[in-house]
């Protein structure tokens, strides 16, 4: 009976252990109607089915519903360059070379001009002080001309603008040459500065560059006006202007679970669909994972009374995998593949079987020594 006693020992110990592996378990899961969970009053959960896909679709995006203002949709059609403070002015009278300052090697053409002052105005032989600042190059050739047709007949007058220096866009984060750059007489757009500051590092955001005007930040996609020929979007840029091109920080989604290596994925340029989302991940064990329990859990609005909506694919059958593939994720998507209930009780024993295996030694090597013991 002396040597029973190891033995029913164990026995105890693994029932103990078959009987709560379930519950106690490591490794996490989702189960979607655990009605004991608190948190699944803060949840909506959705099948991932066709019909959810082709809505998502036609659903129009989070860009197209910001507000667009009268301004900034103004075009190029029609851009005249305005005159501020700071410009420099080339004015030349032909035929009167003693109204015109010579520019040549030693002097450049914005060096030898008329600086436009504080006041808005430059001054200008025998016509004194001309009022310039917010008019067209137009508008200032033909009032100089018409101011100095008492001493000069028909005076022909050419005004260009030899410096621009009145007016800047500020161009910065995830591009080349972040920095301000000047607007001209050439309209200047969304795309047009951001090549001219070299285009986009790697770790730029395509999907979420904020242009703020007049204290109003609006978010546009490059992606959307250089992929999908969205160009209303490719505003025109407007002294003043902020233009800020993000990093992917925010700008990831995520992978867990029974994947192959569980991850923050970017998503770059282009939108990531689900089936992506997983074959980056390393895909799914299938010796491990739930295939009915794929879910992508989506952070609601901060308006709305839910948390999250989770929507769940049954890849039980691989061709629901073609699904995943059109299921587009959203950026701080969290992609979650659920563990079987054999997979957890296959971890329980995996970590379990060292300290089981020594207790056995343990129980053996003493019931050893008692035998020799008795032998004796």
């Amino acid at each position: 009976m002396r040597h029973s006693t190891p033995i029913t020992f164990l026995a105890a110990l693994g029932s103990v252990l078959w009987l709560s592996g379930c519950a106690f378990s490591p490794g996490s899961y989702f189960e979607s109607n655990a009605e004991s969970a608190p948190v699944n009053d803060l949840v909506d959960v959705e099948p991932i089915t066709l019909g959810l896909v082709n809505s998502q679709r036609s659903a129009p995006k989070a860009d197209d519903l910001s507000p667009k203002s009268d301004a900034q949709h103004e075009k190029a059609d029609g851009y005249h360059y305005r005159i501020g403070k700071g410009d420099v002015l080339s004015i030349t009278v032909y035929d009167h070379q003693e109204l015109t300052i010579p520019s040549g090697s030693e002097r450049s053409a914005a060096e030898a001009g008329n600086t436009v002052h504080d006041d808005g105005t430059i001054f200008y032989p025998f016509i004194n002080r001309v009022s310039v600042e917010g008019k067209t190059v137009r508008e200032v050739r033909s009032q100089i001309a018409r101011r100095l047709e008492p001493y000069i007949a028909q005076p022909q007058v050419e005004v260009k603008i030899a410096a621009f220096k009145s007016q800047r866009v500020l161009v910065s984060g995830e591009v080349e040459k972040p920095g301000r750059q000047p607007i001209t007489n050439v309209p200047m757009t969304v795309l047009d500065a951001i090549s001219q500051t070299g285009g986009l590092t790697e770790q730029a955001n395509w999907h979420g560059v904020q242009l703020t005007r007049d204290g109003e930040t609006r978010t546009l996609s490059l992606y959307s006006m250089l992929n999908d020929g969205q160009l209303d979007d490719d505003l025109l840029l407007k002294d003043g202007d902020l233009l800020h091109v993000p990093d992917l920080a925010n700008q990831r989604v995520f992978v867990m679970g029974e994947v192959g290596d569980p991850q923050a994925l970017p998503m770059g340029r282009s939108r990531m669909s689900l089936t992506e989302a997983l074959t980056r991940a390393g895909s799914f064990n299938e010796a491990q994972a739930d295939a009915s329990g794929i879910f992508v859990f989506r952070r609601q609005p901060e308006h709305s009374d839910k948390l999250a909506t989770v929507y769940q694919l049954d890849a039980r059958n691989a061709a629901a995998m073609v699904l995943g593939t059109e299921f587009l994720l959203e950026p701080t998507d969290v992609v979650y593949v659920t563990t079987t209930s054999l997979g957890r009780w296959n971890r329980v024993v995996n970590q379990m079987l060292p300290t089981i295996t020594s207790i056995y030694q343990v129980t053996r090597t003493a019931r050893d020594a008692r035998d020799l013991k008795d032998d004796f």
